[in-house]
């Protein structure tokens, strides 16, 4: 990012490098805080930029600040103008991944949340491909389980959980992998790192429950609602650790991730190998529906450009 790029940080829009705090911030030492990842698409045929679901984002973001004692001083319409506006300000023309975080900048020892209003930065930067959507990924279980929801919330998307996610990506690029499958306590299938998963199977999706000690995905229940559209039945319900070698097709789903086909899990090939012909329709009709070019569900987009 560049000295240009400008950044919502401390009320006021600054440039990128002006947005610092001290490394006796809680947020940096104990992880006090949460985020959202949002994405906004450029049409180059609309000349617009379209901010995709921000109000669920947002709302999902207040939420988390309830669960981890943090307030937040703005109202999510606030949030969604100033999403819109740091965009602007930026001249995106491109696709973009914006990232609201709210996080507590005391700078006293003990790791405390407190009642006094949290810091609240938001920044933008482009970004196309998170993982290979085309040729598809690799995965791997990873000997790491994820947090429970009786110990740092998933659902909360809290900042210090994504340590665990961290390690969990490390064991599987280390061993050749290019993701990481957690699975609960119980052993049953939770997420990937930072996606939520769907398995292809007998012409239908199959995808953990949101209970799984995993985040409340807003992809994840835009692709069970898109999936109608395409006649594909979806169940949710809890999944087998070897459900994952048998299913016909795969794939990883998430803001920064959309939806990315997994070719192998556990040195399992799926299917043939590449991505599969149920997972390139879910994947072609989602990109359609971000950029703005279904109607049916122009209400999730939100325009920048006047």
């Amino acid at each position: 990012m560049s000295d240009a790029s400008v950044t919502f940080f401390k009320g006021r829009f600054c440039s990128f490098h002006e947005a610092q705090v001290s490394v006796r911030s809680k947020a940096i030492n104990y992880g006090l805080g949460c985020f959202e990842g949002i994405r906004a698409y450029w049409n180059p045929e609309a000349k617009q930029l379209y901010v995709f679901r921000p109000r669920e984002h947002y709302e999902r973001l207040r939420q988390s600040c309830r669960i981890l004692h943090l307030n937040l001083p703005y109202t999510v319409e606030q949030l969604i103008d100033l999403t819109a506006e740091v965009c602007r300000r930026n001249h995106h023309r491109e696709d973009v991944y914006v990232r609201p975080l709210v996080f507590n900048n005391h700078e006293t020892l003990s790791p405390t949340l407190t009642s006094d209003p949290a810091e609240f930065a938001l920044y933008t930067l482009p970004l196309r491909e998170y993982l290979d959507t085309s040729k598809g990924v690799t995965a791997c279980v990873s000997s790491w389980r994820r947090l429970t929801d009786n110990m740092i919330p998933a659902r909360a998307k809290p900042t210090a959980a994504y340590l665990n996610s961290a390690l969990a990506r490390h064991e599987a690029k280390a061993n050749g992998y290019d993701e990481a499958i957690f699975l609960t306590h119980d052993g049953y299938v939770s997420e990937g790192s930072a996606e939520h998963i769907f398995l292809v199977r007998h012409g239908g999706l199959l995808t953990p429950t949101s209970q799984e000690d995993n985040l409340d995905g807003i992809t994840r229940r835009t692709i069970c609602e898109l999936a109608g559209d395409l006649d594909l039945p979806v169940t949710e319900r809890r999944v087998s650790r070897t459900e994952l070698y048998v299913a016909e097709e795969a794939f990883l789903c998430g803001t920064g991730a959309e939806v990315t086909p997994l070719v192998e899990i556990d040195r399992r090939p799926l299917g043939n190998g590449k991505p599969g012909p149920v997972t390139e329709r879910v994947k072609d009709y989602y990109y359609k529906v971000v950029h703005g070019s279904v109607p049916k569900y122009a209400a999730w987009t939100h325009a920048v450009y006047a």
